[in-house]
């Protein structure tokens, strides 16, 4: 499935990299996207509109952020700050024409357009800073300046030093990337985390969540409100993260008789409709649609908070954190909003998707996935020892 919009991303993409923002056309951007010129104004207001979306994309920041969030239960973070700087220079590396043409032609972008990238990078500064958080609370207490500004601090150290690379043959930019990398991240003053009596015991983590408990949080997302339905479904129903649900616009929702499918970033996710056993609704008539269909305002963003503003990661947070509320049969600390992504991996391995196709849909490799696959092992392992007791072994 290509909408209008993903084949004008694609075309100019296609064409800025191969002849330069400046020789490059809208007309050249419709004719290869098989679209009229005038709809392509629709979309994207000009050349400078289409160029700030063709690097939100491709700069993938949904999957920036979801670094962090799939790195929740790491100890060292140290190594998963690294991890993320090297994953952000990489992003940038791939498309160097790009960040070139967004520096020189960044004079002539809008005020919407420029509010427009700056809140792609609040988003990726937010879901940082949340880590940052976390990882300050467990090992410091508190650090010489807040988690917002020592993410403001990371990310735009990284990409001044992506620029730079790029532009300029300085012996500073020779340096071995590990070594910046390593020396931004000595900066910030967070060490490892010591490691808890359970972790040396080497205590098996849960990655996902049992069934009852998934439809228990459905049931009270969609006694909340209908938005709260929606978030609730597609974080069960696609394996989204927080970072991928408040960068979703409704122009990224395909919808038929056969799939609905999300474009998250550079790729596509289809929702289901059956979440571990319990079908919601069809692809046409589901909560996220039904949500979208209930709107009466003309925000791009599908999900919006009380001030009818875009979500942000926080604000989804929170949002879980309420549907929690009065479950039991937790089994102990309650469960993460990356546990529903974990949740979807899982089923969707224990329906027989390959961990290469799975990556695709996700965005993570197979190490990151590994964890993942070994657990829908172990439950295939689990429910044959199972099934194998209900038949009485013969006398030796």
């Amino acid at each position: 499935m290509s909408s209008t919009r993903h084949r004008l991303i694609q075309a100019a993409l296609e064409l800025f990299m191969t002849q330069g923002v400046g020789a490059t056309t809208t007309r050249k951007i419709a004719e290869l996207a098989e679209v009229n010129e005038v709809t392509l104004f629709r979309q994207f207001g000009n050349k400078q509109g289409l160029l700030l979306a063709v690097v939100e994309e491709s700069m993938a920041f949904d999957r920036l952020g979801a670094v962090l969030q799939d790195a929740s239960s790491a100890n060292n973070p140290e190594q998963v700050l690294q991890a993320y700087g090297e994953q952000c220079l990489a992003a940038l590396e791939q498309v160097p024409g790009l960040v070139r043409a967004v520096i020189g032609e960044s004079e002539e972008f809008s005020q919407e357009q420029r509010q427009g990238l700056g809140q792609k990078l609040a988003i990726l500064n937010g879901a940082v800073a949340q880590y940052l958080a976390k990882a300050i609370a467990q090992t410091q207490g508190e650090a010489g300046l807040p988690p917002q500004r020592l993410a403001s601090l990371l990310n735009g150290t990284i990409v001044g030093h992506a620029v730079l690379a790029l532009i300029s043959d300085l012996p500073e930019q020779q340096r071995s990337r590990d070594d910046f990398l390593h020396d931004l991240v000595q900066c910030l003053g967070v060490a490892p985390l010591p490691a808890s009596p359970a972790q040396t015991e080497a205590a098996p983590v849960m990655l996902d969540l049992p069934a009852h408990l998934v439809h228990d949080v459905l049931g009270q997302a969609k006694r909340s409100s209908i938005q709260d339905y929606a978030l609730a479904y597609v974080l069960f129903a696609a394996g989204l993260t927080p970072v991928d649900t408040v960068g979703l616009e409704r122009s990224h929702v395909f919808s038929d008789a056969h799939q609905l499918v999300l474009n998250v970033g550079m790729r596509q996710v289809p929702v289901n409709q059956w979440i571990l056993g319990k079908r919601y609704g069809s692809y046409t008539a589901n909560p996220l649609v039904r949500w979208l269909k209930s709107r009466k305002d003309k925000n791009a963003a599908v999900f919006l908070n009380a001030a009818e503003q875009p979500m942000g990661v926080a604000e989804v947070e929170e949002r879980w954190q309420a549907w929690l509320t009065g479950l039991n049969g937790w089994g102990g600390a309650l469960p993460t909003v990356v546990q529903a992504r974990q949740t979807w991996c899982i089923d969707m391995l224990l329906r027989g998707m390959s961990v290469e196709n799975l990556s695709l849909l996700t965005g993570l490799d197979a190490v990151q996935l590994q964890p993942l696959a070994n657990r829908a092992k172990a439950l295939v392992a689990i429910a044959e020892a199972t099934r194998l007791d209900r038949k009485p072994s013969s006398p030796i």
